[in-house]
């Protein structure tokens, strides 16, 4: 199959999907299709349910009604390995979740090891190569407390991307870092982008979205309100909430 063919491919399809906490409705009648080797921007207020939208995905939180496609599977059939799906879906959190006892070469290849059954010595040349796109590889002795912010979570990438996922979410991965390292690891989410890897991300970084996103959801009490190119998105969007939001975007120096 082309590489054009694979990019007609639909990937992942969310078709409308519910999901709450309680009486707390965070999703509702969600969706979205995302085509393989793009990259789909999630932006929207805090609350709107873009980190809920991602754990749907890869069934961290199981939805209440609709469906969740991923490679023309549906995870939400019955009888689904929701381990084996998530083999196959990177998920990147705000938090770095390192194990902090753990080196940072063992924090990599612990699931390759544990999960997928690779060797010790297959599974450490394969994080070598990782860590050295990232220029990490004088840290893979070190311990996650002797590195930044920006250095745990680009580990935290390579260490999703040690599992070679077919697809990788992305969940506000700046939000909890200084405003001086955001840049490094934008720059190594730009990189997968570049590549060609399929990439969702949930984000507040909108110069960001704007320049490597393919598409742009917009979210607002649950729902996606607008989608489309970021060219049309941001620079004309239809829908008053979207109007809105990016007005306030733009005032706060954010686009």
């Amino acid at each position: 199959m082309s590489s054009a063919e694979q990019g007609d491919l639909q990937l992942i399809e969310l078709r409308d999907v519910f999901k709450s906490f309680g009486k707390n409705e965070v999703l509702k009648g969600v969706d979205l299709t995302v085509r393989a080797h793009s990259v789909v921007g999630l932006i929207g207020p805090s609350g709107s349910g873009k980190s809920t939208l991602l754990r749907c995905i890869n069934l961290l939180e199981p939805v209440d009604s609709g469906s969740v496609f991923v490679g023309g599977v549906e995870l939400t059939a019955g009888g689904v390995d929701a381990d084996d799906v998530r083999k196959r879906i990177g998920i990147v959190f705000q938090s770095f979740n390192l194990f902090p006892h753990l080196s940072i070469l063992d924090n990599i290849t612990l699931a390759p090891r544990r999960v997928r059954g690779v060797g010790r010595r297959p599974a450490e040349e394969a994080a070598y190569v990782l860590l050295d796109r990232f220029g990490l590889r004088d840290k893979a002795s070190s311990f996650p407390d002797r590195l930044s912010g920006g250095q745990q979570q680009r580990v935290a990438i390579i260490r999703a991307l040690a599992m070679e996922p077919e697809v990788m979410l992305f969940d506000e991965v700046t939000s909890a870092l200084d405003p001086e390292l955001v840049g490094e690891v934008l720059s190594a989410v730009r990189e997968l982008a570049a590549l060609g890897m399929t990439l969702v991300l949930a984000t507040h970084e909108m110069g960001f979205c704007r320049d490597v996103a393919d598409q742009v959801a917009f979210l607002k009490d649950g729902r996606i309100v607008e989608q489309g190119t970021p060219a049309k998105l941001f620079s004309d969007p239809q829908h008053p909430d979207t109007q809105q939001f990016l007005r306030r975007v733009i005032e706060a120096g954010r686009l």
